[in-house]
């Protein structure tokens, strides 16, 4: 009985100090003062308590640097540098990018919640508000989806003054420059409202504000360069595009078949050094209406004219449109929704050196230049315009599913459609966290790569299941096109926002855990770093610090999971101790269980898992899922904490938690090492998966709050555009709403009283009303607020439908089949 007590006293320090972290030196020093009290305690035992003191003295020889970097990390480094996979400079330049924030933290497997929760709240400033409230609405009133897609194909040309006067294009220009120098919070909530009105319109304004010639000039452009372009940018003189893809390399940067060969020849009517460029580029937004063009392109000098390197790498350049050899103005039609965007050629294109952004000493420096940007406009522009098409369709599937009515009541109390709008309104608070908390932390300095790359992915595919659940509850009048129509052309641009700054699928499986295994985690670039330093006594230094540093880590985080997963995390110290406590436990415990897999992962495939896509595609999801939770943890902690949206942050929390465990739990059915899946699983789920996905009492609380005109639909819904006038159907879906908490019970006292004892016997509402009227069950008024009613609810869920010719596709004077294929094969409107 002694020695098990002595066992369990030993396992529990064990626990104790991997727990908590306690260093190599201090975790010596107690377990030296526990074998010296078992030694005096315990009699008998000789043999056992020399293979202990054995090993308590190889644990003191870790300590000693000298020897422990002898005998364990220099022989270690050796077989580390012979397995380092070789990276390429775009690869390198793509790992150094942008800041490492909260993902860094969930790569501990210990997230330190006071950083997140500390963190200043998305603010926007009175002149932002203004804007908003002014221009911004203005600009929404203007807008008509259905002439815009189905009629001109563009936006009309009041609304590109508009634009360009109120300056929509220069939301991230200074003010030295004429621009509104907005915060990216401001910028956000601008594509948002838009976007709640007119996918359309809300590309058009995030090219400009997004990665282009604006947002590198301001990084990396000469004077000469800033002084001439931003303000002529900021007017909206110059209409901006930046071509990257092409036909052949997609964006795949090192692969770029487009090139810039350094030579001489004539421009303005003298002999200068300058680059002769030769490029073919397609899907870029704005090239058809694009005054000046960024171009990114391979730099060659093969008669060193400028020093002895021949090949420059990845250069950025800005290129006039009218400049001598480039073909632009044909059109791309990306699924109706005919915002500008078209395909670019260059043939033998003569330009000065000085058209390179930042002149010659940023040549070959275009990849990096373009990676550090990225990950601040990908947190933007799609995430935000993704959220404005979801909070819209949440805003309108509540409010249509109160006023449609079958079986005699709102087809947003069957249990099915329940379901689906608690998706929706669930998905959406999800997206809205994201978007707001991650622009928060880019007004505060950060540039969060990963986290760009999370929100891209998981905000779209989140608005496509928004997007398609709204079409569900809607029914025929989702799916019939016409100016009444206000889900249509949002539907079809799903699959663009799912397409375009990096596939979703490629953003999946390659970048999310691919970046981020390296980026975020603790200790793995500083030991590539370390690895691959030329000075080898430095690299040896610093290869042990994070070697054992590393080591502590994993397994830190091995015991962490399964104590958590063990006691439910119950135990674990988090900043709330309310109603969302437990989220916060939960994701601590699978924090620990992601870090720990994530090393286990890495130790035992090494490069090999960089093929396994689905593996590192599951870690990926585990992650992001974590990220969103803790969004929307301090999106709510941002909010001051409304009582009434508990149940919009409790599916969501279930809802990404689940989906973690479930993503973790496939990960290690999949995963190549059978012994080494089951130790896993052993410390990941000793108790079997134990956590479960948002009940349906919660999704009929939910629908609830979507259905009527309550504080938390205002709430969650904030931001779109809602306005109620004649051409705006969320702004009149919302009054039918309100109106429809008087109609209903008037509509009740006719069918109690009238229809069921006879003295109603008209089927259709209007006549009800006259025949109620008559009868005395409802008095001139009430009658009044019924024909009211019903007539708006018949304008809103009626449908368009048109004579045959209307319909005929109009393709000015040439005929409809002679739109053509150019010789990339695009397809482009005739």
């Amino acid at each position: 009985m002694l020695s098990l007590l002595w066992f369990i006293t030993f396992a529990a320090l064990f626990l104790f100090v991997a727990y908590r972290r306690i260093g190599l030196l201090h975790s010596s020093i107690a377990f030296t003062v526990l074998l010296a009290l078992y030694t005096i305690d315990s009699p008998g035992g000789v043999i056992w308590k020399g293979v202990l003191w054995l090993l308590l003295a190889g644990l003191w020889l870790l300590n000693v640097k000298s020897v422990r970097q002898t005998f364990i990390t220099k022989p270690f480094l050796i077989t580390y540098r012979r397995l380092l996979p070789t990276m390429s400079s775009t690869e390198s330049e793509a790992l150094e990018a942008g800041t490492v924030w909260w993902d860094g933290e969930l790569f501990t497997g210990n997230p330190k919640w006071d950083k997140l929760m500390s963190a200043r709240p998305a603010q926007l400033s009175s002149e932002e508000q203004a804007f908003l409230d002014g221009p911004c609405e203005h600009l929404c009133k203007m807008l008509d989806d259905w002439d815009i897609t189905h009629k001109r194909a563009d936006l009309s040309p009041q609304t590109w003054d508009f634009l360009k006067a109120k300056g929509f294009f220069a939301m991230i220009i200074p003010k030295r420059y004429g621009g509104l120098e907005f915060s990216a919070y401001a910028h956000s909530c601008v594509l948002l409202k838009v976007a709640s009105r007119s996918s359309t319109a809300s590309s058009t304004i995030a090219v400009p504000n997004s990665l282009g010639p604006a947002e590198l000039l301001l990084h990396y452009g000469t004077e000469e360069q800033k002084n001439h372009y931003l303000p002529r940018l900021a007017s909206g003189e110059e209409v901006p595009c930046f071509a990257l893809t092409g036909p052949r390399a997609g964006s795949d940067a090192a692969s770029l078949p487009d090139t810039g060969v350094v030579c001489k020849g004539m421009y303005e009517g003298r002999e200068i050094i300058g680059l002769k460029l030769n490029f073919s580029k397609r899907y870029i937004t704005l090239a058809p209406v694009a005054t000046v063009i960024g171009l990114a392109f391979r730099l060659f000098d093969p008669d060193r004219l400028l020093g002895d390197k021949v090949d420059h790498g990845i250069t950025c350049a800005l290129i006039p449109r009218n400049t001598d050899g480039v073909t632009i103005g044909r059109r791309h039609f990306p699924l109706n929704i005919p915002f500008q965007n078209g395909p670019i050629q260059g043939k033998d294109v003569f330009v000065p050196l000085d058209c390179i952004i930042g002149g010659m000493k940023m040549a070959g420096q275009g990849w990096r230049m373009l990676v550090e940007q990225l990950s601040v406009g990908r947190c933007i522009s799609l995430p935000s315009n993704a959220t404005g098409g979801a909070k819209a369709g949440a805003w309108a599937s509540g409010a249509y599913t109160r006023i449609r009515r079958q079986f005699n009541m709102p087809v947003g109390r069957f249990e099915g459609v329940e379901e689906a709008l608690a998706r929706i309104a669930g998905l959406t608070y999800i997206m809205d966290a994201g978007r707001s908390v991650t622009a928060a932390a880019i007004d505060a300095g950060e540039k969060p790569s990963v986290p760009s790359a999370i929100l891209k992915y998981n905000i779209t595919e989140m608005a496509r299941v928004v997007a398609n659940d709204a079409m569900d509850v809607h029914g025929g009048k989702g799916i019939c096109l016409g100016p009444k129509n206000y889900l249509g052309r949002g539907y079809q641009s799903i699959p663009i926002a799912i397409t375009v700054e990096g596939a979703n699928l490629l953003t999946r499986n390659l970048i999310i855990f691919g970046q981020g295994a390296i980026r975020c985690h603790p200790f793995v670039l500083k030991e590539m770093n370390a690895a691959r330093d030329s000075n080898r006594e430095r690299g040896l230094e610093q290869f042990d610090q994070a070697l054992f540093g590393h080591i502590g880590f994993s397994i830190s985080n091995a015991v962490r999971s399964l104590v958590m997963a063990t006691t439910l995390a119950r135990f674990t110290g988090v900043p709330d101790t309310g109603q969302t406590k437990r989220y916060f436990q939960h994701i601590n415990r699978f924090s620990a269980s992601f870090a720990f897999s994530v090393d286990v992962a890495m130790l035992t495939l090494g490069g090999y898992l960089k093929k396994k896509e689905s593996l590192s595609a599951r870690l990926a999801d585990v992650l992001s899922c974590l990220y969103m939770a803790s969004m929307v943890l301090k999106h709510h902690e941002s909010q001051g904490r409304p009582e009434p949206d508990l149940p919009l942050v409790e599916w969501a929390c279930r809802h990404l938690l689940y989906r973690a465990q479930e993503q973790m739990h496939g990960f290690l059915r999949n995963f190549p090492n059978r012994f080494m899946a089951a130790l896993m699983r052993l410390m990941i789920f000793p108790r079997g998966r134990t956590y479960f996905a948002p009940n349906d009492r919660l999704g009929h609380k939910i629908a609830g709050m979507l259905i009527n005109p309550t504080e938390v639909r205002d709430r969650l819904c904030e931001g779109v555009y809602r306005t109620v006038e004649p051409g705006n159907p969320l702004g009149l879906l919302q009054e039918a709403l309100v109106l429809a908490e008087q109609a209903e019970p008037l509509e009740k006292r006719i069918r109690v009283e009238g229809v069921k004892t006879g003295r109603v016997t008209a089927l259709d509402l209007p006549g009800q009303i006259e025949q109620a009227l008559d009868a005395r069950i409802v008095n001139e008024e009430e009658a009044a607020l019924l024909r009211d009613y019903d007539r708006k609810v018949m304008n809103l869920v009626n449908v368009d439908d048109f004579a045959p010719e209307e319909l005929a596709a109009q393709c000015g004077d040439e005929p409809q089949d002679e739109a053509r294929e150019n010789s990339h094969g695009d397809m482009h409107l005739a």
